[in-house]
């Protein structure tokens, strides 16, 4: 029985990440289609050449992982703090099943009762196999509200609470930290941030597409007003989104420019590096590239100092083109978006072995053919440890991303 529901979730499990599956096919089985969950790195991986270089000239204190999803199910007693929405009398069954399959496999952890205890502590272990200073930006995720406000579970695909992510980074302050997520309809928004801002959140996180948000809309206002009286940045998913269902068009980039008008810091996470979208700025007529809109809203004088974006998933196999050769070229030491992007991971994505390639990447000129190996099997034992090393690794036409993109702790904290 066991053996039988495995091959059935691990075979529409590529549909259920809604990921591009022809491309994520490409790469099996160069990594598997498991996560083969090996342990601890050895001795000759964790000294490897590559993972050395990566390290030269960057300060392990300043370097936050800004962008780790803290996932739950809501189990061992933790039914207020986590959901996981398996859509099970509905259509879409076999899909996020599979989904929460892949993602616990990622995880390396059993759906055996004590999901989200196994989860936080796989986290740690990770965390913990970084050098000292090292710390992971946890995300919380509210959940789906219509206009009035009002939270619809049924409709929430993932929920993660705030007051569950304080408490994880509390246990352990020396890893981790924390974005809130809170829905900008709600009617308590405004004490909400208030409240998410004293109990030590970083950041705002939204993924506008899977919570009912139109970054558009005046119901935003008083978020963006308060997010701005309290300096509190807001993390916002834009172009496609294939991890969690929604409607893609309030994923448009352009419509984060009403945060930007309130004098919001906004992160554009994933750089909108997927998808396209209707260009606004001309009537919303055309449909223009995601990424070609945020270089757009990016190169407007007005919001230098305001717009960043994000390198989450950005070397995954599905988005490893344009956007990526464009990013290595203006955020290399001297370039012009080299202290405007952040990396972060995207955690547990960098786990799940269809979603990335170094070998393709090789194949694209973008990293050294002698790296594939070594990251291979770095990525076997430490996910997070693949993403850095691999970002750092990155090339093209001779520029590499500049230090500074992997030094975030400057922009949520400010100066040591």
């Amino acid at each position: 029985m066991v053996s039988s529901r495995r091959r059935f979730l691990a075979a529409t499990a590529l549909a259920g990440m809604g990921v591009a599956a022809l491309a994520a096919w490409r790469c099996w089985p160069e990594q598997g289609l498991l996560n083969p969950c090996r342990g601890e790195l050895p001795p000759q991986l964790a000294q490897h050449a590559l993972v050395q270089e990566a390290w030269a000239g960057i300060d392990p204190r300043q370097v936050w992982d800004a962008h780790v999803h803290l996932l739950g199910v809501g189990d061992d007693g933790n039914a207020a703090g986590a959901a996981f929405n398996d859509a099970h009398d509905s259509l879409r069954w076999p899909l996020t099943a599979a989904q929460r399959y892949f993602f616990l496999n990622a995880a390396c952890i059993e759906d055996d009762g004590h999901v989200d205890r196994a989860y936080v502590a796989r986290l740690l272990a990770l965390a913990e196999a970084m050098p000292a200073g090292h710390k992971l930006l946890l995300l919380s995720l509210d959940a789906w509200h219509d206009a009035n406000g009002m939270a619809v579970p049924q409709r929430s695909h993932v929920f993660i609470a705030n007051d569950y992510c304080a408490a994880v980074v509390r246990a352990a302050p020396q890893r981790f930290e924390w974005a809130a997520s809170v829905h900008p309809y709600r009617p308590d928004v405004v004490a909400e941030l208030a409240r998410v801002k004293g109990l030590g959140a970083r950041a705002l996180k939204w993924i506008p597409a899977a919570q009912g948000i139109d970054p558009a809309s005046p119901l935003c206002d008083r978020c963006y007003a308060e997010l701005a009286r309290l300096d509190l940045p807001l993390i916002s998913h834009a172009g496609e989104e294939r991890a969690a269902p929604g409607d893609d068009a309030l994923g448009n980039p352009l419509r984060l420019r009403r945060a930007l008008e309130h004098g919001v810091r906004v992160v554009v996470a994933h750089c909108a590096s997927m998808g396209s979208s209707r260009d606004l700025d001309s009537g919303g007529g055309a449909w223009v590239d995601n990424f070609a809109l945020f270089e757009r809203m990016m190169d407007e004088p007005a919001h230098l100092g305001r717009l960043f974006g994000d390198l989450a998933a950005l070397t995954q196999t599905a988005r490893a083109g344009a956007p990526l050769r464009r990013v290595l070229e203006r955020a290399s030491s001297g370039g012009d978006w080299a202290g405007r992007l952040l990396n972060g991971s995207d955690y547990p994505l960098p786990a799940i072995m269809p979603l990335y390639s170094p070998r393709q990447l090789a194949e694209s000129g973008y990293l050294a053919a002698a790296a594939v190996a070594p990251l291979t099997a770095i990525r076997r034992h430490h996910p997070l440890l693949f993403d850095f090393v691999l970002k750092r690794q990155l090339t093209h036409a001779g520029k590499r991303l500049a230090p500074a993109v992997f030094e975030t702790r400057r922009f949520f904290a400010g100066s040591p």
